[in-house]
């Protein structure tokens, strides 16, 4: 098992050099033929599933009654502002105890990280225990086409566990793992009300769309953060007393995240349970950027023709992305805004969370905690979202995430990366948690 880490390396080092930037279409057959390629040394079978956006990597092979599927992606977000980057974001750079590059953690990294835990499984037991992978390319533009590849290929796809495509350490370096994942919908509000810009001086006779969509947004929420919808709560699954219990396990980390965040408060003043409860329990919507008129240097007087929003929606259990749309709307129309528009940016994700009494929660918290030698923190589902659901829906197995990352690996952001001593423990957890699931 020694020197794992520089084999490590040099993989993510070729992941890494492909840019498969799916918000682009770059690199994306590359990018699959490359995975393909690893798992193939992994001795699985490994064929690309056309038809679906970029080719869907399915692999499968090894020995045993059960099987345990891992979900991955091989796409990444664009690497811009290149000028925020110290070095190359597609040439892997090692620095302080890091490995640097666009998709050194997401996901990249976490795909090497299951790798080379088979390849220690291996070594260490002798054969190759019964796996699949389901690896795609659209993972960073919200995964439009997977509901319909996971439908599509139920009966391929069976296994009695899935292994979540990320995970790491908290903000106190403290282990964790997630059964679940919140829904998300993306969408624009879009206000015209000019045929083009106009001299400032019209202002006195003429309705600026900035001023009517601040209206639109100031309605959405109250200053505490709760949506201000009718409706939009009505279909949140109420908690169970397990999910209660686990959220109030989880170690107050909102000090921690504060200070690593730069922020001077969090809404309401949250803390401890009710931070938790917000963070992972909770729907909430953001506005993601608003764009119109003039930004540059010095004055221009000027009357914006137009002005739009960029906003999402975060979900949780059993609320419903396509309805989402429809409420906003009918919440506009009822306070008098007909003319703001909103516009669906992409299909939405449907949230999703994994039973947390099921066996191989439990089972995945031990190996991660015989890997880390402390206490791991188990979160119901995390804040942010990913196509969970359908792999829930339709195999009817339990998915639990961990893995190699940290709060500060600038996840989507210049200057990816991961520690190395995160990316060793995580990839031995993996190990562990294949022995204890395989019985060996």
């Amino acid at each position: 098992m020694k020197g794992f880490l520089e084999e490590a390396k040099a993989l993510l080092a070729e992941l890494i050099a492909l840019p498969t930037v799916s918000a682009e279409g770059r690199a994306l057959r590359e990018g699959a033929e490359k995975v393909a390629e690893v798992l193939r040394g992994l001795g699985l079978s490994a064929s690309l599933h056309e038809g679906y956006g970029p080719p869907v990597v399915y692999a499968e092979g090894g020995v045993g009654e059960r099987a345990l599927l891992f979900y991955n992606h091989y796409d990444v977000q664009p690497p811009d502002p290149l000028d925020l980057w110290e070095t190359d974001p597609f040439t892997l750079v090692e620095r302080d105890g890091a490995w640097y590059g666009r998709g050194a953690h997401d996901d990249k990294g976490e795909l090497v990280a299951r790798v080379v835990a088979l390849r220690l499984f291996r070594e260490k037991h002798g054969f190759l225990p019964r796996v699949k992978f389901v690896v795609e390319g659209e993972e960073e533009v919200g995964s439009p086409h997977l509901a319909d590849y996971v439908a599509d290929k139920r009966d391929l796809l069976q296994a009695e566990a899935i292994l979540w495509e990320a995970g790491g350490v908290d903000a106190k370096g403290r282990p964790y793992l997630y059964a679940g994942l919140k829904g998300i919908v993306a969408l624009e509000l879009r206000v015209r009300t000019a045929a083009f810009d106009l001299h400032s001086s019209y202002g006195a006779v003429v309705e600026n769309p900035i001023y009517r969509l601040s209206l639109a947004l100031a309605s959405l929420r109250d200053e505490e953060g709760r949506v201000l919808i009718p409706g939009f709560y009505d279909r949140v699954r109420p908690l169970t007393p397990l999910e209660v219990e686990v959220l109030a396990s989880i170690p107050d980390e909102s000090e921690a995240l504060k200070e690593a965040f730069g922020v001077r408060d969090f809404l309401g003043g949250a803390r401890d349970l009710e931070f938790h409860q917000r963070l992972y329990a909770e729907p909430c919507v953001n506005i993601n950027g608003v764009h119109s008129g003039y930004g540059g240097p010095g004055s221009k007087t000027v009357l914006p023709a137009e002005a739009v929003a960029k906003l999402d929606f975060r979900l949780v259990p059993d609320q419903d992305p396509e309805e989402i749309p429809g409420l906003l709307k009918a919440h506009l129309e009822a306070r008098g805004l007909h003319d703001v528009e909103v516009v669906v940016l992409e299909k939405g994700e449907r949230p999703a969370r994994s039973d947390l009494a099921h066996p191989f929660v439990a089972l995945a918290k031990a190996a991660l905690e015989e890997a880390f030698g402390e206490k791991a923190v188990l979160y119901p589902n995390m804040a942010g979202s990913g196509p969970m659901h359908p792999f829930l829906h339709h195999l009817k197995a339990p998915a639990v995430g961990l893995g190699v990352g940290y709060p500060g690996s600038r996840v989507h952001s210049p200057g990816e990366h991961i520690r190395i001593r995160d990316f060793e423990r995580g990839t031995l957890a993996i190990l562990r948690l294949l022995e204890r699931f395989f019985g060996v």
